[in-house]
């Protein structure tokens, strides 16, 4: 056996051991993913699709990568005080939202807990913003980078990751209003 290619490796594994956790600790400590999508539409035609969870199936990009998925409505039918709870497999996991602001047609800003696979606690805000006869949508979600988030985030890239869904619900979301 050659020790100085196992000695070699035992240093890399080392520097690691240590680099990891201190690169980690320079990012930031809260997050913010966003996107904005430009839809053929006024606002108060928009805002339905996102202020009634039920409407989340035409549009959301999650719904369609688990076929099982299990929700749970409850609480006020749309706007403020109204909940969705789901559970499925791996790719869209087990979560908790409620609209906590709802002013039509203008802004929803959502309290979005996730169970499974990880917990997280974040906010996740829609503004719509007329531009002639069509509405600018902004996508946001926002929250806590907590330590072990900035670990992961060293290996995996989570804005484009969660971009890229929020792009495609962008462009469901066009395709169902511009129905």
């Amino acid at each position: 056996m050659d020790w100085t290619i196992l000695l070699w490796v035992l240093g890399l594994i080392a520097v690691a051991i240590v680099a990891i956790p201190i690169i980690a600790s320079t990012k930031p400590d809260t997050f913010r993913i966003e996107r904005h999508s430009t839809i053929n539409a006024p606002p108060e035609k928009v805002f339905p699709l996102i202020n009634d969870f039920r409407q989340w199936t035409q549009w959301s990009p999650w719904e369609k990568k688990d076929l099982a998925l299990k929700r749970n409505y409850s609480g006020a039918p749309s706007g403020k005080g109204s909940v969705y709870e789901w559970e499925g497999n791996k790719n869209v996991g087990k979560g908790r939202m409620e609209i906590i602001e709802s002013t039509a047609p203008s802004q929803i800003v959502i309290d979005l807990r996730f169970i499974s696979p990880f917990k997280a606690h974040n906010a996740a805000e829609f503004t719509f913003t007329p531009t002639g006869n069509a509405t600018m949508v902004n996508w946001a979600m926002t929250g806590p980078n907590v330590f072990m988030s900035k670990v992961m985030s060293t290996f995996v890239n989570f804005e484009k990751m969660v971009g890229k869904d929020f792009e495609q619900g962008l462009a469901n979301m066009k395709a169902a209003a511009e129905r």
